[in-house]
């Protein structure tokens, strides 16, 4: 252990580094509930997503452990998972295509294979530094609200209504309180700062449904969609589903060249930023910065959640990345590789437990959704609202276009059209860096496919 990880060097022992992995994993594990909840709307099987989830999360967080030797554990992203979803495979679907979620994991696949390559050359960092600070915050907070109004809608507290567009829900069924009682026990523990605070919200709402059900409150109705919520546990239950393996679609790559480039380059927009943000965020935690606040092995940092996200694709979940909730166990002492590899073995072990995580409704994963965009929307804080206008109208743009458009695509969209726009009519031309001109260009184009 000391000769693979340095323990001793960056002052840890192998039980903090167990405790510590322990705590990232009760931190993080809500993801094997609430993704394959959210890519069973893409049309994918829960089964074959929660085994790929996890086999995935387990490999990225090894590639972590040996190669970059940090204390960041890596599972599908949050957000990505559910511009996979929603902005690409229920649209699709809707137009009559096929198995959307096929083209969703090519483009997954081929982020993750331009991540790789952007990683080897450094260009990562490069294009991170030329994006407008306030629209990277916008693009986060707005994401926050997407998954808000997500999980909101999972648990039937917003519905649709013809003359408003949204409503209040039913306000006394019990998935409507159940839900709304989960977000206020992970408020609770989060106060108190208990490890797991998002998982044992999720199992409380859950339990507090099983409840329910028992006393004939919660009805099962499979017809309307209301399903036991009481796990089925058999022999073969406890037997990880196969995951869908290289279920690509490159055709639809040759005949739809345009819209498939600009769902991979959202795909690379969000997971940029939000890698990048977290992988700095918990070195800090974890006192792992230079004394020029820089990543010594940044790029290998980068570079796991860029393999990680390659074998999820090829495993059949959405984009993988680094988590946030890896400074929970950052704060435990974790400070080295072990931590990660702790995590991700955890993640194998979980496979068992597949029946556990499957049979927990969407309105038990609420409190988790409406949690993580609570925090996520805490980027608004790091927003100046009385600078240069393109800053301000773009990370406004792209925080309301992401829910009001159902779209996180569109939120980074017409943020960074709205930016280049404004810098261009006052007068500011020579700020926009190429990357942002590429990026318009690509949008414009996309624009020009949906109108005609």
């Amino acid at each position: 252990m000391e000769k693979l990880f340095k323990l001793k060097e960056n002052g840890t022992t192998v039980k903090t580094e167990l405790i510590a992995g322990l705590t990232t994993f009760l931190s993080m594990v809500y993801i094997l509930a609430v993704n394959p909840s959210i890519l069973a709307d893409a049309g994918m099987s829960a089964g074959a997503v929660f085994t790929a989830t996890a086999v995935s999360a387990a490999f990225a967080c090894a590639i972590m452990a040996f190669f970059a030797n940090y204390p960041i554990a890596l599972a599908s992203g949050m957000g990505l998972n559910a511009y996979f979803a929603y902005s690409v495979c229920v649209p699709m679907a809707q137009a009559g295509i096929q198995d959307p979620w096929q083209i969703a994991l090519t483009a997954v696949l081929v982020e993750g294979i331009v991540f790789i390559i952007l990683s080897l050359f450094k260009f990562r960092e490069t294009l991170v530094n030329k994006v407008p600070a306030n629209l990277k915050y916008g693009i986060s907070a707005g994401i926050g609200l997407f998954i808000v109004i997500i999980g909101l809608k999972g648990a039937g507290i917003v519905t649709a209504d013809a003359s408003t567009l949204v409503s209040l829900g039913n306000i006394s069924s019990p998935q409507f309180i159940l839900a709304m009682v989960g977000f206020l026990i992970v408020a609770v523990l989060h106060h108190y700062k208990v490890p797991g605070d998002i998982l044992f919200g999720i199992l409380a709402t859950w339990i507090l449904g099983m409840i329910a059900q028992a006393i004939g409150w919660y009805q099962v109705d499979v017809d309307a969609g209301v399903y036991s919520l009481f796990p089925s546990f058999s022999g073969s239950s406890f037997i990880p589903a196969a995951p869908y393996l290289f279920k690509f679609n490159f055709g639809y790559v040759a005949s739809h060249f345009l819209e498939f480039a600009v769902i991979v380059f959202s795909f690379l927009f969000v997971d940029l930023f939000d890698t990048v943000g977290t992988v700095i965020g918990v070195a800090d935690k974890a006192n792992l910065l230079d004394k020029n606040g820089n990543l010594p092995k940044a790029g290998a940092a980068l570079m796991a959640d860029a393999l990680g996200t390659v074998a999820g694709a090829c495993l059949g979940t959405s984009t993988v990345t680094s988590y946030v909730e890896s400074s929970a166990g950052a704060a435990q002492g974790g400070r080295t590789g072990l931590t990660a590899l702790t995590t991700g073995a955890l993640f194998i072990i979980a496979l068992v437990l597949s029946p556990i995580f499957l049979a927990i409704p969407s309105f038990a994963t609420t409190p988790a959704l409406v949690f993580v965009g609570l925090l996520m929307m805490s980027s608004v804080k790091k927003m100046t609202f009385d600078g240069d206008i393109a800053d301000v109208v773009s990370g406004f743009v792209a925080i309301i276009m992401m829910p009001f458009t159902y779209s996180i695509a569109n939120g980074i969209m017409f943020g960074i059209l709205s930016w280049v726009i404004l810098k261009v009519c006052t007068g500011k031309i020579k700020e926009i860096h190429p990357v942002m001109w590429i990026s318009s260009a690509l949008f414009v184009l996309r624009i020009i496919t949906l109108i005609v």
